[in-house]
């Protein structure tokens, strides 16, 4: 079935969560079909259809914000009564607009590896939008033209729901054991990612990520239209050379950057202006920054890690390390760095979880635990300073949901911040 813009025009339209990706579809939709509201939380706004009216009403279409579970809301009976009819703003996205885009999807490392394409191909003078997950919601973009190029992070969240979303590069960077409490099991998590490879066409490219087993074992199962490029993720010596760059120091960056270098091959850009917007690249906020480096001690905030195989692809890599974690840990979450490559770290503990963390770390790492962030640190500067090395790394990844405290990752990365001022100035 040819999709286009028509598939939402005039018709009767339920947009169902209210977050920034609902109200953008709402603005870009109002003028163009009869558009009814409902979020679980909001009813005091005159536009808001009530749930007794909403029940009774037959709609052709349902538009449903990434962060609502269908199997969980208030709404669950009727949507899954309903649930051909559901689509996200994506959909809406792709019936109206035909642009080329690339589309990022992975366990770890899709805002970086989006963010850092976005500005290769904004130094090259493309005009290009970053939307999703990362940057905009996809119906707020303004003065789109033909030439306008989407490079577009997309969760599963996003996926799951997604009928008629569809881009012309796509990228699995990795898939490791996340969002099990939304998806149920592994098989579904892995299914809702690949949902950006099946969507597309012949015409289309797909770039994941080599060595990846849950990635192959799904390929080896499934038949693709598509041609599919296996990234050898491995083989980045050479630029990295010529970045000098410390960014790129993890494994998990260095990930991150041979995507780009494939990515960026295809699209046929200039490889000196791509050299120098790599080798000036600094990271995005709480995503392995790092926030301190002078003397003998190294400081990098990497709050955004919210499981353990986003820690584990940097600390493979280092020495000396002081690894600050806590949080809420990912269900059936696993740590699986070897006891051999434990030793180059200590775990430092926060939080009420310090347990479930301490369980699933074993006998392969030594760990202290602590009742909050403050004496965390507290610890980690005093043994710093009786060790008296002449290397330090404070690595704050708490391979855990930062909601037992804070709002989200970026107000838990704002405190880590704010704490570390406070004891590099009295020192």
């Amino acid at each position: 079935m040819k999709i286009g813009k028509n598939f939402f025009l005039n018709k009767k339209i339920l947009i169902y969560g209210l977050g920034k990706s609902g109200i953008s579809t709402f603005r870009f939709l109002k003028n163009k079909a009869d558009v009814y509201l409902f979020d679980d939380n909001k009813k005091t706004n005159k536009k808001i259809i009530n749930h007794s009216q909403l029940l009774k009403t037959e709609f052709d279409r349902i538009i449903i914000s990434p962060g609502i579970n269908i199997l969980n809301c208030k709404l669950s009976k009727f949507l899954k009564k309903n649930f051909s009819k559901i689509y996200t703003d994506l959909d809406v996205f792709f019936s109206f607009f035909k642009n080329k885009s690339v589309a990022i999807t992975g366990t770890n490392g899709k805002s970086t590896t989006a963010k850092i394409l976005y500005d290769v191909l904004l130094d090259q003078k493309k005009d290009v939008r970053l939307i999703g997950n990362i940057g905009n919601p996809a119906l707020s973009e303004k003065k789109i033209s033909k030439k306008t190029f989407f490079v577009i992070e997309i969760s599963s969240y996003q996926l799951d729901y997604s009928k008629l979303f569809s881009t012309k590069y796509a990228i699995i960077l990795n898939i490791s054991a996340d969002h099990i409490e939304r998806h149920k099991n592994l098989t579904n998590y892995v299914s809702a990612k690949f949902k950006l490879l099946e969507s597309q066409n012949r015409q289309s490219f797909a770039y994941v990520k080599k060595y990846d087993d849950l990635i192959n074992k799904r390929i080896k199962k499934s038949k693709f239209k598509q041609k599919i490029y296996k990234v050898d993720t491995l083989n980045v010596r050479k630029v990295l050379n010529q970045l000098n760059n410390k960014y790129f120091n993890s494994s998990g960056n260095r990930e991150n950057l041979s995507f780009i270098l494939k990515i960026s091959s295809k699209l046929k850009l200039n490889n000196n202006k791509l050299i120098n917007t790599l080798r000036n690249f600094k990271g995005l906020k709480y995503r392995q920054q790092i926030i301190f480096d002078r003397k003998n001690l190294t400081i990098i905030n990497d709050s955004k890690s919210t499981s353990f195989a986003s820690s584990e692809n940097i600390l493979k890599n280092l020495k000396d390390v002081y690894w600050i974690i806590g949080g809420i840990p990912k269900v059936r979450d696993k740590f699986k760095l070897s006891k051999k490559e434990c030793k180059n770290f200590k775990a430092f503990i926060f939080g009420k979880h310090h347990k479930q963390f301490s369980n699933i770390l074993g006998n392969k790492v030594k760990f202290k635990k602590f009742e909050n962030l403050k004496l965390t640190l507290q610890n980690v500067f005093f043994e710093i300073k009786k060790k008296k090395a002449k290397k330090n790394l404070i690595f704050f990844s708490p391979a855990g949901a930062s909601f037992d405290n804070f709002k989200n990752f970026e107000d838990r990365g704002k405190y880590f911040n704010q704490l570390i001022k406070k004891f590099i100035d009295a020192k």
